[in-house]
């Protein structure tokens, strides 16, 4: 280790506008880095332009780290997140556009600005792979997906074409088979490349058709969605027409692996012919002083666990590199002012917390009216009374309810969050009488931009006269399943101090000067909405101006066939011009920011 001179370095002149090392990538590769070198006393900046936590954190279940028995990829990452935090390595929303690698100090360039350091760490990782057959852009999430939890159940009684031939091909057919009448599956090669165990489940199962050395060139749709295909087969090179057999339209989910975000560095350090990172047994690139960690670097295995032994490697590598390079400039970087290693490290994410951490599933009409005892499971009363104990205001859950059966699901379920709550939590039934002002506008909906659609809650607060302040953040549908977290955590942003935020976020929101009404359609089942809808609503919470409401697809079909949905989240964004925006995935507060205009 090089703490020591790190630490000792009175004669040298310190830089504020300098780092030891900045870290392009925030997933698990790039946020163990940032945790050793803030440990040791080493400035560092991670830059991530999604989603910090990476890739993982769309993963549902993680079963195989070590240490751990099970847990959430985004559970995992926000304790990662947090530590690295606590140790006081700095997080800047922003992407890397481009590296100056000449001289002893370094320039990344991105779009918020030129950040100036000694080393450079690339944990950018990798993406879902995209395969470029003719309207894959055009239908993306009007028919084409690529995540089946998430989507899967739009395509119930419909065929599905799966285009792949590992192992998340072939294990997400046999998932597909709970929705899908009939799949299909286009493998490119003359077998699975995956385990043979996980292949065999594929080829056993009757619901599957398996076409071997096969590709999609083309999806067109008709009337309602997809209607046919063009394959090839890529031996013969002969084409033909697929149509579905048992359904009119039917659904492509692509799982063609991931290709490495490399392109920052493209043309600047060594590639291979797959355009993944060459390094040294060190992690050192072609280039020195750029390292390089996680999945974009050539290897034999991409997991979570390989991604977090590189981070911390190439960390140490840094460490010694940035050292040296102090001792040549004589420039000392701002030494970090985090938590020593004999602090207790939070499990509470940093920028996200609290959170509770199992969600429990959607009651039926029988179970509303139970207990709140037998609704929440122990660990989840627990976790609830932690976020609730540190509202700062009390909040109050306006319900706006239609009398079906949903509607009383609703009222149940919110009288048990607020018997929870110690008292933080109240709820009112809305008067439809009372839903009109003096003008006969709607007091909830001044803009008229949202569909009123019910059930509905609304996340509201008091004044200091007891009159109901709406604060923009409101869930149709029931908030359970996987939205529970994002609704909990909803009120704690509109109650409590609210999620951190990092500062550059937090001077976008505050800039936003226009009102905008953001409408998230979402399922229960998707575990990239939770994420999507917690990043608008944080926004919401933040500034006044800005709505954002999400609806349960499930139960508005209606909402579903205006927007062609079949792939969520969902996100049509209403501008104050009249312009609309609609857009598809997985959004960070940055990114939604983005498409907001701000």
């Amino acid at each position: 280790m090089t703490q020591g001179s790190a630490a000792t370095t009175a004669a040298k002149t310190t830089d504020p506008d300098l780092y030891d090392v900045v870290v392009i990538g925030g997933g698990p590769a790039g946020l163990t880095a940032g945790l050793y070198l803030a440990r040791a006393r080493y400035r560092t900046l991670i830059l991530e332009k999604e989603d910090f936590g990476g890739q993982i954190t769309i993963t549902a279940e993680v079963v195989n780290y070590p240490g751990i028995a099970k847990t959430t990829g985004k559970a995992l990452t926000d304790t990662m997140h947090a530590q690295a935090k606590d140790f006081g390595a700095e997080f800047k929303s922003a992407e890397a556009t481009g590296i100056d690698a000449e001289g002893d100090i370094k320039v990344v360039h991105t779009n918020r600005g030129d950040i100036r350091t000694f080393g450079v760490l690339i944990a950018s990782g990798a993406s879902p792979r995209k395969l470029g057959f003719q309207g894959e852009n055009e239908y993306a999430g009007r028919g084409v997906a690529y995540c089946a939890t998430c989507d899967g159940e739009f395509f119930t009684g419909k065929e599905v074409l799966v285009v792949g031939g590992g192992f998340a091909a072939a294990e997400e057919s046999v998932f597909l088979t709970k929705y899908a009448s009939k799949v299909t599956l286009l493998v490119r090669e003359e077998d699975f490349t995956c385990d043979a165990g996980v292949a065999q489940e594929a080829k056993d199962d009757p619901n599957i058709e398996i076409h071997y050395h096969t590709e999609l060139d083309e999806v067109s749709a008709g009337q309602g969605g997809l209607s046919e295909a063009t394959i090839h087969d890529v031996h013969t090179g002969e084409s033909k027409l697929w149509k579905p057999t048992t359904s009119d339209t039917f659904g492509v989910f692509v799982f063609a692996g991931y290709v490495p975000q490399t392109a920052v560095v493209k043309g600047l350090v060594d590639l291979d012919d797959y355009g993944y990172v060459i390094t040294d047994s060190h992690l050192q690139t072609s280039v020195e002083g750029i390292y390089a960690a996680g999945d974009l670097c050539q290897k034999h295995l991409r997991q979570v666990v390989t991604a977090t032994a590189d981070g911390a490697s190439a960390a140490v590598e840094l460490e010694r590199y940035a050292s040296q390079l102090s001792d040549k400039t004589g420039l000392l970087p701002v030494r970090p002012t985090g938590s020593t290693s004999n602090k207790e490290t939070t499990t509470t994410p940093a920028g996200t917390s609290p959170a509770p951490a199992p969600t429990p599933q959607s009651a039926d009409s029988a179970k509303a009216s139970q207990s709140a005892s037998a609704l929440f499971s122990a660990d989840v009363k627990a976790q609830l009374s932690m976020v609730f104990s540190r509202l700062v205001k009390p909040a109050v859950l306006r319900l706006e309810l239609d009398g079906t059966p949903l509607s009383k699901e609703l009222r149940g379920f919110v009288g048990e969050v607020v018997a929870l709550s110690g008292g933080k939590l109240s709820s009112v039934v809305s008067d439809d009488t009372a839903e009109v002002d003096d003008e006969g506008k709607a007091r909830f909906d001044p803009a008229g931009v949202l569909p009123v659609a019910r059930p509905c809650v609304r996340i509201c607060t008091a004044n200091e006269q007891g009159d109901l302040v709406p604060t923009g953040l409101a869930f149709h549908g029931v908030p359970s399943g996987h939205e529970f977290n994002s609704f909990v955590l909803g009120i704690y942003n509109a109650a409590g101090p609210g999620q951190a935020l990092e500062d550059d976020v937090k001077e976008r929101i505050d800039g936003l000067s226009k009102p905008v009404d953001v409408m998230l359609l979402v399922s229960l089942t998707c575990t990239m909405c939770p994420e999507t809808v917690l990043s608008s609503q944080r926004i919401a919470a933040a500034n006044p101006k800005v709505r954002a409401e999400a609806y349960d697809v499930s139960h508005f079909p209606e909402l579903k066939e205006q927007y062609g949905v079949m792939s969520v989240p969902c996100i049509v964004i209403n501008h104050d011009d009249g312009q609309q925006t609609v857009e598809f995935g997985k959004k960070s507060v940055p990114q939604m920011l983005d498409l907001i205009g701000a």
